[in-house]
């Protein structure tokens, strides 16, 4: 047994805190009342007194309808927000006849090529009523405008639409790889999204940045969190670059972040990224509506932490990831389920994982005060380090220029990578515990019933495309793939013309070949 205790961060973890860890502190300073400047203790000030958590389960596989009988039993069972997963080939901006789609087409999520599929996808659910999330990030402009267009063609008024789109294409650059275009035309796309949704979808988040993946991918929480308030930096940056006024799209900026069974650090970390958030749209971007300044964030917990083996014991990892998410005031929650290491979600797991929100929600006493932790000596401290150390890694990365250029340099990819090396051996010498995986194994685990995507559904996706191809005006889909063509060289939005492009029912692929021919793709640089 060691005697050293260190934080997933690096920095010791002590034995025991006490006043002097905090004598330094100034709680008017570092923490405010609940729903004031600067947010540590959380955006609102009765948090889940008056309202609790929306209750996510991140759902999509084979077809849109498919997926439509999932959402269905979700909200059954008591989910009070969609999430949609898509397939491969829509996150990379290919539709489902593609050569490459071949293989992918439903696996990893629901498989949208037309605005026909996102109105299947949707049948039978008011749309003016759910509020949904797509994890979405190079074409996310082209779904969420096929999700606009289905709720009109459903009757729902586009500002009464609510929901969240991922959008957040930086950090593809840097952990995840599903990018299409280099950086500077990518954040060009997400500018000209942030002005169309204030004018045209008041209702929507135009971006969730996103740490989760940062972080699946082994950032360290301090990482994780520097990384991604980076990325948003960025991506006020660009806005204001091209026009828009701060307090007219950061109120609807939201974060994505990880939650790992290291229940402290996790909530010192949400409170940490608040704080950090508030005074940087004060300080640095002159930010006046309080609505600018508050980092409001969904969660999932950790995959990257679910087992093959002893699957069953992930339940209890991600009953412990769930209640840090909630100790740390997220405002949505998405619960994996126990078998995701092994395939998709059934029925029977991805209900057990919506129950252990309600559970946390309702039969434990977390929700009765807002920011319970607060005031622990740890906690404080934790949360202090935290945010100094994320503080470090923000001016390192401005000394480099900025996010962008930290992505083209590697910086990014490559300390994630060092800190995901560190993990592996640390598990792999068995100084990291994984149970059932280094230590307490069996010699045979029972698995689960699994859920399986049929190989054929890409055959069925191919027809349907056809059978809208076969139906459309393809003088007016050629016209105003031209449209969309003119406005990436005259500057003009382009989410009007796409929109225009998809309502003629142009496919995914063919808006966003348009745009590849425009920008060509990205290649990343290495550093390791």
């Amino acid at each position: 047994m060691t005697d050293e205790f260190p934080a997933v961060s690096g920095f010791p973890i002590e034995e025991v805190y006490g006043p002097d860890d905090l004598a330094d502190f100034d709680p008017d300073e570092a923490l405010g009342a609940p729903g004031e400047f600067p947010y540590t203790r959380g955006p609102y000030p009765s948090m889940y007194r008056g309202r609790l958590w929306t209750m996510r389960q991140y759902a999509g596989f084979s077809t849109a309808a498919e997926s439509n009988q999932r959402y269905k039993y979700l909200l059954d069972q008591g989910t009070t927000g969609l999430s949609v997963a898509f397939d491969l080939p829509t996150q990379m901006g290919y539709d489902s006849s593609a050569e490459i789609a071949d293989g992918e087409v439903g696996k990893v999520g629901v498989a949208i090529d037309t605005v026909e599929d996102m109105k299947i996808l949707f049948d039978g659910i008011p749309l003016d009523e759910v509020s949904t999330s797509m994890t979405i990030n190079a074409p996310a402009a082209l779904l969420l405008l096929m999700y606009e267009i289905a709720g009109e063609e459903q009757g729902v008024d586009a500002a009464d639409l609510r929901g969240t789109i991922q959008n957040d294409v930086l950090k593809e650059y840097i952990a995840r790889g599903t990018y299409i275009y280099p950086p500077e035309p990518s954040l060009r796309l997400i500018a000209d999204t942030f002005a169309y949704c204030a004018d045209r979808l008041p209702g929507f988040n135009t971006i969730s940045i996103s740490g989760y993946h940062i972080g699946e991918a082994g950032a360290t929480p301090v990482q994780e969190v520097a990384f991604t308030i980076a990325d948003g930096i960025a991506y006020v940056e660009a806005a204001l670059a091209a026009g828009l006024d701060v307090d007219a799209f950061a109120p609807r900026l939201s974060f994505f972040f990880v939650s790992r069974t290291t229940l402290l650090e996790e909530v010192a970390k949400f409170r940490a990224a608040r704080r950090i958030w508030a005074r940087l749209m004060r300080d640095r971007f002159g930010a006046t509506d309080p609505k600018s300044m508050m980092l409001r964030f969904h969660t999932q917990t950790a995959g990257v932490q679910l087992t093959a083996q002893q699957p069953e014991v992930n339940m209890v990892r991600v009953t412990i990831q769930a209640l840090a998410a909630a100790l740390g005031g997220t405002q949505s929650l998405h619960t994996n389920s126990y078998d995701e290491a092994l395939a998709l979600p059934t029925e029977q797991s991805a209900r057990l994982a919506l129950r252990t929100q309600q559970v946390i929600a309702h039969e434990s006493d977390v929700a009765s005060s807002v920011d319970p932790l607060a005031g622990s000596y740890l906690v404080e401290s934790m949360t202090d380090r935290i945010e100094a150390e994320v503080l470090a890694e923000l001016d390192a990365i401005d000394d480099l220029g900025g996010a962008v250029a930290a992505i083209e340099e590697g910086y990014q990819k490559g300390e994630i990578e060092r800190s995901a090396y560190a993990i592996a051996k640390a598990v792999e010498s068995g100084e990291q515990v994984v149970v059932g995986v280094n230590r307490y194994q069996r010699d045979e685990d029972v698995q689960p019933d699994l859920q399986r995507v049929d190989e054929s559904i890409r055959a069925e996706q191919v027809a349907r495309i056809d059978a809208v191809k076969d139906g459309r005006d393809q003088s007016t889909v050629d016209a105003c793939l031209d449209d969309v063509r003119a406005a990436v060289g005259s500057g003009d939005n382009l989410l009007v013309p796409m929109r225009a492009a998809l309502q003629a029912r142009a496919t995914l692929q063919e808006v966003c070949d348009v745009l590849r021919d425009e920008w060509g793709g990205y290649v990343p640089n290495d550093r390791l």
